[in-house]
């Protein structure tokens, strides 16, 4: 009898190179084939409005990187004639600056160079541009402006931090990105403080002639004129009508409605009705799309432009329904005082998604769960929407390189407890943030306005927190076990664990420096710095020549969070600054460099990068023989190159 051959399927890549400290990781969306063809027309439109919009993410962080960008673009599209180290240093050079969108780590928040030198930059341009019609205009006009930028592209002293919040510094001034221009911290509170600043989430603010100016993101109608982006912001709602005619419903085609009426006027209370809309929708096919998170602003005020399209994992989302559903049990058993207790917590949206593309503030490098909209009367007053990006999880897994646990758990109880419940405890931790996290709380009666309005510069640190904390206060409660979510004490010994170990293990992110920039890292500092100075629940131990974090009382240190949680909240109830202040600048601003240093000596051999940028999945249209779409094809294209000036011609 003939033996029939088993196929063998080729071994799905997801690690595609190494980029500096960073590594660039192929996504993929599994399960996009089974979408309605409604639904994946929706999703082309939706993706294609995603890409329209990065450039303006660029632009924000800082006015001259799209300027820079096109000079490196233009040296990766002509490289016959370069020579081959100037042609690999750019290239890895635009890497990173695609990666971070902009030229500014994402870890670190300062500035990278070229390896090369100016004048083999200058030669490269030279080269590229002598392939083009009309070569020596254009040649001359590109060297002009790689001159006039050549400071801001190699000197790292010069715009050095894209968000500085160094206390003492002026955060401001001192600050690259380009929400503001020619101002100090002082100049705009005072402006802002009179009612002058209409438009604090989308707009960017100026000093021209010695007049402060707001200039506001919008593409205009018949009686509001053009603003910031009008260009690219009119492509976006052009793919956002495209994708309307395919919404899965009335409401979404309302929602999508909204969305385009913000994008052309900019106000502020349409953006407040879209998202209203928005968090009732709960759409297989859905996306966040606009100015969102104000992590870049030092003052916590102005958005950066983002996109991620998705679709729902119904497999994977029961997780995430389950808290929904029992949020108000949770709140009922916050440590915090009860005139901060929501009564009536309206349950949140929550789903498990797969990623289709993810675009300006939330990709390359992606988040690994969201909870929007930021806004707390809404919030308040309407609820939220969760979702845990369940693809991006898995590529994370699926690449990430082996020993991390042997090198730095405390033993091997510690090694078998994360090999079996690392995964549950992750996503337990992500859905608890996410879902419960954010969405809990409610301010104080006598705060006027939003919280983060009244805690500039520490704002979004804390929320962070007070969603980790909400995570790790609530994983020992039985109800989980109740729901069947968990069944084992052991995922919750685990969650603290990896929480600590992770604050040990983010130092390899800052090669240099003393301090902590990112909301995230400082965060999360800031919680295993409190406790381990304030208790006995954590303790660092010292073994042949290197440190461990052990938790050594997971009941004390469940107390410690509690309490710390509780003033979190508080400080965030009442708009506490000067609380607020020494509890961030105490605990998660300064950092142990020679754990810093110790810690990147022993990563060094395991072959773990800092962090990762991610290739999306390409969406391509199949037409039928009248030219209509029968079908959207799924491709990936294992090359952050490829992908990136593709973006950039369909931008152009």
């Amino acid at each position: 009898m003939k033996k029939i051959k088993k196929e063998i399927k080729p071994k799905r890549v997801y690690e595609l190179e190494r980029v500096g400290n960073a590594r660039t990781v192929q996504l993929y969306a599994d399960g996009f084939q089974s979408l309605t063809r409604k639904e994946k027309i929706f999703a082309y439109y939706m993706v294609r409005a995603a890409i329209a919009g990065r450039t303006i993410a660029i632009d924000q962080t800082n006015r001259y990187a799209l300027q820079i960008l096109n000079l490196c673009e233009e040296g990766l599209r002509n490289p016959r004639g370069i020579p081959a180290k100037t042609l690999k240093e750019i290239g890895e050079y635009t890497k990173l600056f695609w990666i971070n969108n902009g030229m500014y780590d994402h870890n670190t928040a300062r500035k990278f160079v070229p390896r090369c030198t100016p004048a083999e930059f200058e030669k490269c341009l030279r080269i590229a541009a002598g392939k083009k019609r009309g070569s020596l205009e254009y040649r001359t006009e590109l060297v002009r402006t790689f001159r006039q930028l050549k400071r801001a592209i190699f000197d790292p002293s010069y715009m050095a931090v894209v968000t500085d919040k160094t206390p003492g510094h002026d955060f401001i001034a001192q600050s690259a990105n380009n929400f503001y221009e020619g101002l100090t911290t002082a100049e705009v509170t005072r402006w802002a403080t009179k009612g002058n600043e209409k438009n604090p989430l989308n707009s960017k603010v100026i000093k021209k002639n010695g007049k402060i100016e707001e200039l506001v993101w919008r593409a205009g109608t018949d009686s509001i004129p053009e603003g910031m982006y009008a260009s690219q912001l009119n492509d976006v709602i052009s793919n956002l009508e495209k994708a309307k005619r395919y919404a899965a419903s009335k409401h979404q085609a309302k929602t999508l409605d909204l969305l385009i009426r913000f994008f052309r006027t900019g106000k502020l209370s349409v953006w407040e009705k879209y998202n209203i809309s928005w968090v009732k929708d709960s759409s297989n096919v859905d996306f966040i799309l606009g100015f969102i998170e104000v992590y870049m602003d030092p003052r916590g005020q102005k958005a950066k432009f983002e996109a991620v399209i998705h679709f729902t994992n119904k497999e994977q989302t029961k997780l995430m329904r389950k808290l929904a559903a029992n949020a108000q049990y949770f709140e009922k058993r916050a440590p915090w005082n009860d005139e901060f207790k929501k009564r009536n917590v309206k349950a949140p949206i929550a789903n498990v998604v797969d990623v289709i593309v993810e675009t300006g503030d939330a990709g390359p490098v992606s988040a690994i769960g969201i909870n929007l909209p930021n806004e707390q009367n809404i919030r308040q007053r309407y609820g939220s929407k969760s979702v845990l990006l369940h693809n991006v999880v898995a590529a994370y897994k699926a690449s990430e390189p082996n020993g991390l646990l042997e090198e730095f758990c405390f033993d091997q109880a510690e090694v078998r407890r994360a090999k079996k419940y690392g995964q549950t405890a992750d996503d337990l931790h992500t859905g608890m943030h996410e879902v419960l996290g954010h969405a809990s709380g409610k301010v104080s009666d006598k705060l006027k306005g939003d919280p983060a309005d009244h805690l500039p510069g520490y704002y979004s640190t804390l929320e962070e927190a007070r969603a980790d904390l909400v995570a790790l206060w609530n994983v020992f409660d039985p109800k989980l076990k109740e729901l069947g979510m968990v069944d084992s004490d052991d995922v919750a010994k685990e969650m603290y664990d990896s929480y600590v170990r992770n604050v040990f293990l983010q130092l390899r992110r800052i090669s240099t420096g003393y301090q902590l920039e990112e909301d995230h890292m400082k965060n999360r500092q800031m919680v295993v710095d409190y406790i381990l100075r304030n208790s006995k629940a954590i303790d660092t131990v010292k073994r042949r020549g290197k440190t461990y974090f052990h938790v050594t009382d997971y009941n004390k240190m469940h107390d410690m969070v509690g309490r710390l949680l509780a003033e979190v909240m508080r400080i965030k109830a009442e708009g506490d600054l000067p609380a607020a202040r020494s509890l961030v600048d105490t605990y998660g601003l300064m950092i142990n460099t020679a754990w810093r240093d110790e810690v990147i000596k022993r990563i060094k051999k395991l072959n773990v990068s800092a962090y990762t940028g991610f290739v999306m999945p390409d969406l391509s249209p199949v037409y039928d023989k009248k030219g209509s779409i029968a079908d959207i094809k799924v491709e990936y294209p294992l090359d952050l190159t490829k992908q990136m000036l593709e973006y950039s011609m369909a931008e152009e």
